[in-house]
């Protein structure tokens, strides 16, 4: 990746992960944990030209997709959006206010540029694996990426869709898993282990790329190789951070489902700024 590129994603990525301190903030609840892992990934999926979309043109019919199957992380994806310019970034202080477009979830029939209503864990992906086929349908050249948590992985429904996906060899299928290795209880290995991560995708019958979810060269390698791979959906395994970028939200399931209160709203704003 060129230099310029590189900063031009690293400060987005600070940006949003300032609109999520922010927003949770205002709003007195959300999920930060969670949201600030992804920043770099979102970063680089908005931003580094690679999908095919159209801020004033969200409902464009080949337009590339996302779901993020962990819907409670949407505060990243807000703020994604909003940077990218699909609403006025002002929307963001209404986060989880009363008759918002920006609700606890994401919800298709009320934000630009969501794709899915996603809430309970382990449904998204099975959306994204029949908006995949549809596409193979349809032959629409349109790419989905499917945004799943470790923690969501407990659930039986992301396997039956893995093997689906597997079945029907889905590959305009990418799903990016945030493996922080954090869940709202504890430790995903001491909550239900389920490890070994990439042999068990490799088993259901998928390309299986590791990385780390915060290395911008890394993420644009893993995404550049996987929109190349043919007959099978690819799994990234992107190994995150949760709180990553907010020095007292890193790597703790405290930081889960809590705002921070004003007082700490700064100081992780300040933390946001300073790390790349």
């Amino acid at each position: 990746m060129e230099e310029d590129k590189r900063k031009e994603l690293e400060e987005m990525a600070k940006k949003i992960r300032v609109d999520i301190v922010e927003m949770l903030c205002e709003s007195g609840s959300g999920h930060p944990g969670g949201s600030l892992s992804l920043a770099d990934i979102f970063s680089y999926l908005y931003f580094s030209g690679i999908m095919n979309i159209d801020p004033k043109n969200p409902d464009k019919k080949d337009r590339d997709r996302i779901v993020l199957s962990k819907g409670h992380a949407c505060p990243v994806w807000y703020a994604a959006l909003a940077e990218k310019g699909y609403f006025d970034k002002s929307h963001l202080k209404t986060l989880r206010k009363y008759g918002s477009m920006l609700q606890g979830h994401p919800d298709m029939n009320k934000t630009p540029g969501v794709d899915m209503t996603t809430g309970s864990l382990g449904q998204g992906l099975s959306c994204a694996v029949g908006m995949a086929l549809g596409a193979k349908l349809d032959k629409l050249r349109c790419r989905i990426f499917a945004i799943v948590g470790d923690g969501e992985c407990d659930e039986g429904q992301i396997w039956e869709a893995a093997m689906s996906a597997s079945h029907y060899k889905l590959d305009n299928l990418i799903t990016i898993l945030d493996r922080n290795s954090l869940q709202i209880d504890g430790y995903t290995k001491d909550i239900m282990n389920n490890e070994p991560m990439i042999d068990k995708w490799k088993s259901f019958g998928w390309e299986v790329i590791e990385i780390n979810g915060h290395n911008l060269d890394e993420i644009e390698s893993s995404i550049e190789k996987a929109l190349n791979i043919k007959n099978k959906p690819v799994c990234i395994v992107a190994n995150t951070i949760k709180g990553k970028g907010v020095s007292f939200m890193e790597g703790e399931c405290g930081w889960h489902g809590k705002a921070p209160s004003e007082e700490e709203k700064e100081k992780a704003i300040r933390d946001c700024m300073c790390k790349a």
